[in-house]
C-alpha cells in the first residue's frame, strides 16, 4: 500500500492503495464516485470512460501509478448540478433506458465535442465505437451528440 496523490474533480485527493489498483475501484471504493460504472474489466465496453487531462479513457485499465500527476475527471465532475451541454442533449433526445452505459457514453461525447465541436458522423462514429449500449439507444445517442453542435 501506498498513499497516493490523485487530482480528481479538481481536488487532490489521497489514497490508500496499491499502486497497481485499477483507477476505477479508487474512484468507487475509496472516493464513492459511483458514476463511473464496472462494466467488463477490460476496457472493451466504455462503462468506466472518464477524462485524463480530457481524453476519454477507460478507468478500469489504467492503475492510479500511471495517472500520477494527470487531472482525472469523472462524470460527477463534468459539471455540479448536471447541466453540461451533453448532459441536456441526453434528457431532450430521451437517451437512457437503463443508464447503465450513460455515464461513459456521456463522457466519451464530451470529450469529443471538447476536441471537435462540429464532428462529422464519421467522427462521432470513432470516438464513441466501443461504448457499448446494451438496450441499443446508438440512434438517439447520435443525435443528442448533433443537436450539442446544433447550439454550440
Amino acid at each position: 500500500m501506498a498513499t497516493i496523490n490523485l487530482k480528481i474533480n479538481g481536488q487532490t485527493q489521497l489514497v490508500d492503495a496499491d499502486p497497481d489498483t485499477p483507477l476505477l475501484w479508487v474512484l468507487r471504493e475509496e472516493l464513492q464516485l459511483v458514476g463511473t460504472k464496472y462494466g467488463c474489466g477490460i476496457g472493451s465496453c466504455g462503462a468506466c470512460t472518464v477524462h485524463v487531462d480530457g481524453v476519454a479513457m477507460r478507468s478500469c485499465q489504467l492503475t492510479v501509478e500511471q495517472i500520477g500527476e494527470q487531472k482525472v475527471t469523472t462524470i460527477e465532475g463534468l459539471s455540479e448540478h448536471g447541466n453540461h451541454p451533453v448532459q441536456q442533449a441526453w434528457l431532450a433526445h430521451d437517451v437512457p433506458q437503463c443508464g447503465y452505459c450513460q455515464a461513459g457514453q456521456i463522457m466519451s461525447a464530451s470529450a469529443l465535442l471538447n476536441d471537435s465541436p462540429n464532428p462529422s458522423d464519421a467522427e462521432i462514429d470513432a470516438a464513441m465505437n466501443g461504448n457499448v449500449c446494451r438496450c441499443g439507444t446508438y440512434t438517439r445517442i447520435k443525435a443528442a451528440i448533433k443537436s450539442v453542435n446544433a447550439v454550440g
